[in-house]
């Protein structure tokens, strides 16, 4: 049973007449009446009796005309449903780095949420360990994440969006312990970076301290408990306002890159492509 046959019986029905319904439909009269053999043969019921030029329906053919109706109208509510997904609907989970989500989130979530009212946003901290398999278990549909500059990943798509330079903190003179170093927890991509730039350049060490968020580790090198490495942008302003002593390193050895990346196999919804999109945006005035 095809939807063309359903429309042509239907059509026949309302103007009362096969010529009549084949000039509707833009078909030869033959046509229509293929289709009305078709839909009879498929039924094995007539569902019009021709008497003369008239044509009416058979006893069948009222029973069956409601459901044909019903068939046609779903078929086109289902179309304007799916026209209607091409407009940013439904749930939409980020996974994203805590860094991110503080300093960089925000202003594109609230313009998203004016944009598109329809999506219902959920933000979600990703350890940068299990990215891959937050995605492929579908408990997030895009991540924003912070990498190595090189970072790849089997089975996703995956998209530099932004080099972010790393920044060695120490306290101010007058506060100075620059021994103790400030780690960030293991969820974050430059923790080894850190250590690496410890180690490459023969840092002396006395002790260390790790932290869950990178506001606090800001406050604790401003209080001069220590030293620590962070994104450039997360400490923009504490550098600008001199609450702190730092120095940019400009070697990708040790530098970091903000990344977008979602499952290979996974749709990229209006919604998706809308953030992605919002997020090139804003990340050309990223300093």
């Amino acid at each position: 049973m095809e939807l063309r046959q359903l429309v042509t019986f239907k059509t026949i029905v309302e103007k009362e007449g096969f010529k009549k319904a084949a000039d509707e439909l833009g078909y030869a009269q033959s046509s229509v009446t293929n289709h009305i053999k078709e839909l009879e043969a498929e039924l094995s019921q007539p569902l019009f009796d021709r008497l003369g030029k008239r044509v009416v329906l058979t006893a069948f053919g009222k029973q069956f005309f409601p459901y044909a109706t019903k068939i046609i109208n779903l078929y086109t509510e289902i179309k304007d449903r799916a026209q209607q997904n091409n407009e940013p609907i439904g749930d939409l989970t980020i996974g994203a780095s805590e860094a991110l989500t503080t300093c960089r989130l925000p202003q594109i979530l609230l313009e998203y949420n004016q944009s598109h009212p329809k999506v219902s946003l959920s933000i979600k901290s990703v350890d940068h360990r299990n990215i891959l398999s937050e995605l492929q278990q579908g408990n997030i549909d895009l991540a924003l994440v912070l990498e190595k500059n090189q970072w790849t990943a089997k089975d996703l798509h995956i998209e530099k969006i932004k080099q972010e330079p790393m920044v060695l903190l120490t306290p101010l003179k007058e506060k100075g312990n620059s021994k103790t170093v400030l780690y960030t927890e293991r969820t974050c991509a430059y923790k080894s970076i850190f250590d690496d730039y410890i180690e490459d350049h023969h840092i002396e060490v006395d002790g260390s301290v790790d932290f869950a968020s990178v506001e606090t580790i800001k406050q604790c090198v401003v209080s001069g408990l220590g030293t620590s490495m962070l994104p450039y942008f997360t400490v923009k302003k504490e550098l600008e306002d001199e609450l702190l002593n730092g120095k940019i390193i400009n070697d990708e050895q040790y530098g970091v890159s903000t990344f977008v990346a979602y499952h290979k196999d996974k749709w990229v919804s209006p919604a998706i492509e809308s953030m992605i999109s919002l997020i090139h945006a804003y990340s050309r005035s990223w300093d």
